[in-house]
């Protein structure tokens, strides 16, 4: 009989980083479950992480590289891979220069050592090329809360909040133990404020809900500091001791008015706005905030979300118990090159057009690197390295991916299976699960680490991450960056600051604590406490003056506020299906017959001025181009009249093929994926 027996890790089918029992029997992997002892799920699991062993089994797995020949692939030995690769890129640095070769970093095989070990490579050989798929997700909110707060990781204190704000988040989608937090603290008498162009399942829940229109959050937000500085519902102690431009925010906020806040946003405001600043005032300092991706993708929204995160500094909530906490960090070293090896001089790409971007994120723009592979300009980039990701799928203007990527003298791509992506590829290297792999991960709200079991190697043939650009570093002149044999000693490296040892960490395989919860940091630190060039939380910015920009959380309405008569509706993408994590997992059977195709969620007035029924099929058309998709008529109040949403992901129907890759914020270089004009036409008639 085989041995029947349970191994705890963590499960990374999303990064919401859920402890689960891996079941085994002999090597066989027969089950995952929530592990009941987790301080995070507490044995709960979602459909995605519950069908890991779906994905680990799969019949479709790369097992094997392979080299493109002609139209076809071939299965090539691991040595001979690497070798032909490592050999192309030094023929392509030595013709175009180091900066002619890129990498670019997905989430597919994970989200936190994955990300520095490729920016460590890219670097390391000479490169200041790193491209992911942050650039169009989580960035900006970074950046736009960084400018006010400092880049910290400051999250809502959930389990101590009197008073929660979900604007643009929809936690049952997207963060179910999120929902479980919220429910526990409603438990204790927390009230809910859901904000979201969509009446969400979260905001079915709220005690108040206030729908926006796309891109208009930052009126909202001003509006509701406006309401806040007139009733003086305001922590003026923190604000003299610990912020600056105060006086020019309040100034700014007064043209906030009800009447110009309902024109834009499209809600009640003369009810909306007052209902938000008194839920705040009766909370305020334990208002937890929480910002989600629906400020991202808009013309606006590094100024939406800068302007909610002042509201944070105008109430005293930052780092406060039940407020904007700041985490206590680990110690953990850094794989990342950018003070050893800087290579700013080498005009990584995007970061003169988007220099906040690079600023904060060291990370080169996406949809510059398209129009830069088709044209050459500002200099060649000839090859791309890329782990996980699939922006043939996921990024804008699918069309143009596909014709630049297709463009490359060598395009490599990892990954755990064929995607449309791989497709294009001229070697395509199969990827090790987080199953058969060993990182380090934090969950910073409750100060725990967790070293994450390997429960099986992987395939012969199959690398890990570290393994991978280990061997191609060494291959290319570069192995002094990677001098760790093998993912074990590089954790021991990476643990050697903090006084943990991996074989603690062995030891608490459902997290070991490394701190406690501690507020208000900022009494402590003297006159400059937090991370921001001024030391305070900033409602206005001299750092973004310098580059140009308004020192202001100015508002700019959206383009779409004004319809354009050919493309009268606006399209919102990205909106999370709880099976799916963006474009994985439809391969697997049971996640895929959980929702077999998309469909565009249309209000029943505007499927009636359309003539349609559920299930219809509908042309959507952008200045980009067309599809053709399924209905699915809303309710009266689940989204608004003149707004449409389309989840992405599916390969036959994929919603970017229509999104826009040519307007962007202008500070953080993110597409405007969330307020894309179309136009909508029943097909066939």
């Amino acid at each position: 009989m085989c041995e029947e027996r349970i191994v705890k890790t963590l499960c990374r089918m999303c990064d919401d980083r859920c402890g689960i029992d891996v079941h085994l029997s002999g090597s066989r992997l027969t089950k995952i479950e929530g592990n009941c002892s987790h301080v995070w799920n507490r044995g709960r699991l979602c459909i995605k992480g519950s069908h890991g062993e779906e994905m680990f089994n799969s019949p479709e797995r790369l097992k094997k590289p392979l080299k493109r020949v002609g139209n076809e692939f071939v299965e090539i030995p691991l040595e001979q891979a690497l070798d032909e690769i490592a050999e192309k890129l030094k023929a392509i640095q030595g013709k175009y220069g180091p900066r002619a070769v890129g990498v670019w970093k997905g989430e597919g095989v994970g989200f936190a050592q994955q990300e520095e070990l490729a920016r460590r490579w890219i670097h390391a050989i000479g490169s200041p090329n790193y491209f992911s798929n942050d650039s169009a997700c989580f960035a900006s909110r970074w950046i736009g809360n960084g400018l006010v707060l400092g880049p910290q990781g400051f999250q809502a204190d959930v389990d101590n909040a009197d008073c929660l704000i979900y604007w643009g988040q929809n936690p049952p989608n997207s963060h179910p133990n999120v929902t479980q937090q919220i429910n526990r603290a409603r438990a204790r008498g927390a009230r809910l404020i859901v904000i979201d162009v969509r009446f969400t399942q979260i905001a079915r829940q709220a005690d108040l809900f206030v729908q926006v229109q796309p891109g208009t959050d930052g009126a909202l937000a001003l509006g509701v500091i406006r309401e806040l500085i007139a009733n003086d519902w305001l922590d003026h102690k923190f604000i003299e001791a610990y912020t600056v431009g105060f006086e020019a925010l309040k100034e700014y906020a007064r043209q906030f008015t009800y009447e110009y806040v309902a024109r834009e946003t499209g809600c009640d405001a003369a009810q909306g706005v007052p209902a938000i600043a008194r839920e705040i005032r009766n909370s305020m300092p334990k208002t937890g905030i929480v910002v989600g991706n629906g400020f991202e993708h808009h013309e606006n929204g590094v100024n939406s979300i800068r302007a909610v995160a002042c509201i944070d500094g105008l109430i005293g909530s930052v780092d406060h118990k039940g407020g904007k906490y700041l985490p206590v960090g680990l110690n953990l070293r850094g794989l990342t090159l950018y003070e050893e090896r800087s290579l700013r001089s080498l005009e990584p790409l995007g970061a003169g057009r988007f220099p906040v971007q690079y600023d904060f994120r060291h990370e080169c723009h996406t949809m510059t690197l398209m129009n830069t592979i088709l044209s050459g300009e500002p200099y060649p980039i000839k090859a791309i390295v890329m782990t996980a990701a699939n922006p043939a799928m996921t990024s804008p203007n699918t069309p143009k991916v596909k014709k630049a990527l297709s463009a490359l003298e060598l395009l490599v791509v990892r990954d755990l299976f064929m995607t449309e992506t791989a497709r294009l590829a001229d070697y395509v290297l199969p990827a090790a699960t987080y199953l058969e792999r060993s990182e380090l991960v934090t969950h910073a709200l409750f100060h725990t680490v967790t070293l994450t079991n390997r429960i099986a190697p992987p395939p012969e043939g199959v690398q890990d991450e570290y393994q991978f650009f280990h061997d191609l570093a060494h291959r290319l002149g570069a192995g002094e960056y990677f001098p760790w044999d093998n993912e074990d000693e590089l954790n021991r490296w990476l643990l050697a600051d903090t006084g943990l040892t991996l074989e603690q960490l062995r030891e608490a395989p459902s997290g070991y604590q490394y701190a406690q919860p501690e507020y208000q940091k900022y009494l402590k630190q003297g006159e400059r406490p937090f991370r921001t060039p001024s030391g305070r939380v900033e409602f206005t910015s001299e750092y973004l003056k310098g580059y140009g920009y308004s020192e202001l959380p100015v508002y700019v309405p959206p383009r779409t506020n004004t319809p354009d008569p050919e493309y009268p509706y606006t399209l919102v993408t990205g909106a999370r299906k709880l099976m799916y994590c963006h474009a994985r997992g439809h391969n697997l059977p049971a996640l895929s017959q959980a929702l077999t195709a998309p469909e565009i969620e249309l209000h029943e007035t505007d499927a009636q001025a359309l003539d349609v029924r559920e299930g219809d099929m509908i042309r959507v058309t952008s200045r980009i181009g067309s599809i053709v998709i399924p209905v699915h008529v809303t309710t009266a109040d689940e989204i608004m009249p003149g707004v449409v949403q389309i989840t992405h992901g599916w390969r036959d129907i994929n919603v970017n093929d229509i999104t826009l890759d040519d307007t962007f914020d202008p500070i953080c270089g993110f597409p405007v994926m969330k307020s894309v004009p179309v136009r909508l036409e029943k097909e066939g008639g």
